[in-house]
């Protein structure tokens, strides 16, 4: 039986994103409360009935969720444009190695949008999403 098991993070941070024109509010120092969703895929082990310990998703992704959390993600090395599509990709490639069965990640700025990265290539756009959550 093939399973998926997701895990929620929470952190704070503020961002800009450089590349969009100065007039665009999100070009402006902002914040948000992100939400980040971890999502694993394999098979159950017929002997304990689980696939996976949510603990050891936890384990792989908290050292991640403090060094984002309270920061001004601009100053992180590979998130200079923090847009979801690249803060999703960063997540990735750190976890990658450490979390067998990686299927997607998800990152939400506000409660109404999210992006969700699966690997491979980030499409190039002119600075990323901006949701306008007026």
């Amino acid at each position: 039986m093939s399973v998926e098991l997701s895990r929620r993070f929470r952190f704070e941070a503020a961002h800009r994103l450089p590349t969009l024109p100065p007039e665009h509010k999100c070009h402006r120092l902002h914040g948000h409360s992100f939400e980040v969703e971890v999502t694993v895929s394999g098979e159950v082990d017929p002997s304990t009935g689980w696939f996976v310990d949510y603990k050891i998703i936890t384990e792989a992704v908290k050292p991640l969720i403090e060094e984002l959390d309270h920061r001004y993600l601009n100053e992180i090395e590979g998130l200079e444009n923090p847009t979801s599509e690249n803060l999703a990709a960063w997540l990735w490639r750190a976890l990658e190695q450490r979390l067998p069965g990686l299927a997607s990640i998800s990152v939400s700025e506000t409660p109404r949008s999210r992006c969700v990265y699966r690997g491979g290539a980030v499409p190039r756009t002119s600075g990323g999403a901006c949701d306008d959550d007026l």
